[in-house]
């Protein structure tokens, strides 16, 4: 019961995120567009552009992201191999950003981005691997692709 609890919320964490990021690029974006200055040459057009563009993006990676463990909740089952993967990729930016952000923003968000990461580990482990014999098709149990017991090939 548990660790479904701790699916959905790491889920509404991601969700919130992913608005929260989508808007800083939009205010970010407004700010580059009015102060309708050139950085290196560059147009400012181009710079609000490409902000929004990687709001967008980081939004709906974190969304995508946050789907895996919303499914994993829902259905109390562990995520498949490429959730995994992804949660785990997403759990590694979240420990990059938040060690930079000590530095340019400050602690609070250290700890917040570190609260993240710590849902996002408590959720892979807590689902941890398949137990034996519930794998899902195509999944290799813990004998790797071979039949437990069957003697190898000549």
């Amino acid at each position: 019961m548990v660790r479904r609890s701790v699916a959905v919320v790491t889920a509404i964490v991601l969700f919130g995120e992913a608005a929260g990021i989508v808007l800083v690029h939009a205010v970010l974006s407004a700010v580059v567009d009015n102060q309708n200055m050139s950085l290196a040459g560059m147009d400012p057009g181009v710079m609000s552009t490409g902000t929004w563009v990687m709001g967008v993006a980081s939004g709906v990676l974190l969304l995508l992201c946050g789907l895996i463990p919303l499914l994993a909740g829902i259905r109390d089952r562990s995520p498949g191999r490429y959730g995994r993967i992804a949660l785990i990729g997403c759990a590694v930016v979240h420990g990059v950003f938040g060690a930079l952000a000590v530095g340019l923003v400050g602690w609070t968000a250290f700890a917040v981005m570190m609260a993240v990461l710590a849902l996002i580990v408590l959720t892979l482990v807590t689902y941890g691997r398949s137990e034996p014999g519930t794998e899902a098709p195509g999944e290799d149990g813990p004998g790797g692709g071979a039949e437990a017991g069957a003697p190898a090939p000549a």
